[in-house]
């Protein structure tokens, strides 16, 4: 996303905001018709996609704030689909899974999604869940000044992270989650603490959507999980910022 969602959906100098844009990926029609209306019921430009490969185009042309991403899609299945918007997007991603083992398989793999549905669902559950992502505060520093950790530098004001000089990509939950426990290095956060701080206070869901993201968090950072320099994990309790 080129603006920042958290000043989309509030008011701005007493001017009308700007609209959010969702892409809804899914190849049934009714089901796409059915969340169309919804979120622009909810006052989002909705663009429509059937296939994988329609969504990976249509993401790029129309940059959204938020896509709703199906797993089984004819051509390149959801999972892909997902994999190649990221390479070019920091759209929040919410994929829909008919099948709650596929919802396993979806939580093991680093695809960069930022929340998970399992049909059938809530249209309001939905709408919930992209409201609380688009709430979160895009910086949580108090400081403008940049954040060490060993090789690891962490600038909230620019949103940027890199590691040993090197540029470290993160979709918006992994930079807010490491934001987070880089402001406040000497505690120990909770699953639910982070959900409250990253997502927003009363988000439900499964709380281990933490651990994916920690996970993918991890990997980008080059983090032994078995031994990690930077996300730490505190047994018993959750997870802390580490020394590097």
């Amino acid at each position: 996303m080129s603006r920042d969602a958290a000043d989309l959906i509030g008011e701005t100098g007493g001017q009308q905001p700007a609209r959010l844009r969702a892409l809804v990926v899914d190849d049934e029609v009714p089901l796409v018709g059915l969340v169309t209306a919804y979120l622009e019921a909810e006052g989002f430009d909705v663009t429509a996609a059937y296939d994988g490969e329609q969504a990976v185009r249509l993401a790029r042309e129309h940059a959204p704030d938020v896509i709703v991403l199906d797993v089984m899609l004819p051509g390149i299945d959801g999972i892909e689909a997902c994999r190649r918007i990221r390479a070019f997007s920091d759209a929040y991603i919410v994929m829909l899974t008919a099948r709650a083992e596929e919802l396993d398989r979806l939580l093991g793999l680093s695809i960069g999604a930022d929340d998970y549905l399992t049909k059938p669902f809530s249209l309001r559950e939905l709408t919930a869940r992209i409201r609380a992502m688009l709430r979160r505060p895009r910086s949580t520093a108090d400081s403008t000044l940049p954040r060490r950790f060993g090789e690891l530098t962490i600038d909230a004001a620019a949103r940027e992270i890199t590691l040993a000089g090197a540029t470290v990509e993160l979709t918006p939950i992994e930079f807010d989650l490491l934001d987070a426990l880089s402001e406040s290095p000497r505690l120990a956060f909770s699953r639910r603490q982070l959900l409250d701080r990253v997502w927003e206070p009363g988000w439900f869901g499964d709380e281990h959507v933490v651990d994916v993201h920690i996970a993918n968090l991890r990997a980008k950072l080059a983090d032994d999980p078995r031994d990690p320099r930077y996300v730490k994990t505190v047994r018993g309790t959750g997870y802390r910022m580490g020394a590097g």
